[in-house]
């Protein structure tokens, strides 16, 4: 099959207290890995689709992907890579506390009033969210940006590069919290990995 499950960088348990271990074998193990069966499944008879990487598949996913599994591909596509992403941007608990690498960090007290903003921005892009979506950070012709994608929609379809993203569906948090999407958008920074984002803005600013 052309795309596969990536393993988690960390032990399932390792984001704990903030995301609990029986969350994230189900995200990971069920929900991601549903995603890349489906999408290898929406692409078995197309292999000049199944040829590409994953972001040239979303970039093309308008236009070159034909109606017919156009939703598949989008949903399961969009799913995967999205996750591929979420899995590097976190790593164990209490490692978000470190600060800020820059330039990246130069950019956000330049672009979006620093931190505290950017994190405020970001929470409310995420619990205004209706339903399931995705709260992101990205790049917008080399300026940063806050948005939110419904679904599995990824920015790389509309052109955008993402910095960063939090995944707001239920699935990601309902086991812990329950109904209370802000609490864990909260507490969901404990356990960013700051180096990977900063690394990931240096290499849109590069793209």
């Amino acid at each position: 099959m052309p795309f596969e499950l990536p393993p988690l960088p960390y032990a399932a348990s390792a984001l704990e207290p903030v995301i609990d271990e029986a969350t994230m074998n189900l995200h990971h193990g069920k929900h991601h890995a549903a995603y890349v069966t489906n999408l290898n499944a929406a692409l078995k008879d197309h292999a000049n689709l199944a040829a590409l990487s994953l972001d040239d598949l979303l970039r093309a996913v308008n236009t070159k992907v034909p109606e017919g599994i156009r939703a598949a591909v989008r949903n399961n596509a969009g799913g995967h890579s999205n996750h591929s992403m979420f899995w590097k941007i976190m790593r164990p608990s209490g490692g978000g506390g470190g600060g800020v690498p820059s330039p990246f960090a130069q950019a956000l007290d330049q672009q979006l009033g620093g931190l505290e903003a950017f994190k405020a921005k970001f929470n409310d892009a995420g619990l205004k969210r209706f339903g399931s979506g995705w709260a992101w950070l990205v790049l917008r012709a080399g300026k940063l940006e806050v948005i939110s994608t419904a679904n599995q929609d990824s920015p790389i379809m509309e052109g955008l590069y993402p910095v960063m993203g939090n995944d707001v569906w239920e699935h990601a948090y309902y086991l812990k919290y329950q109904n209370r999407r802000g609490d864990y958008l909260s507490a969901w920074w404990n356990v960013v990995n700051w180096e990977e984002v900063a690394r990931r803005y240096d290499a849109g600013m590069k793209s």
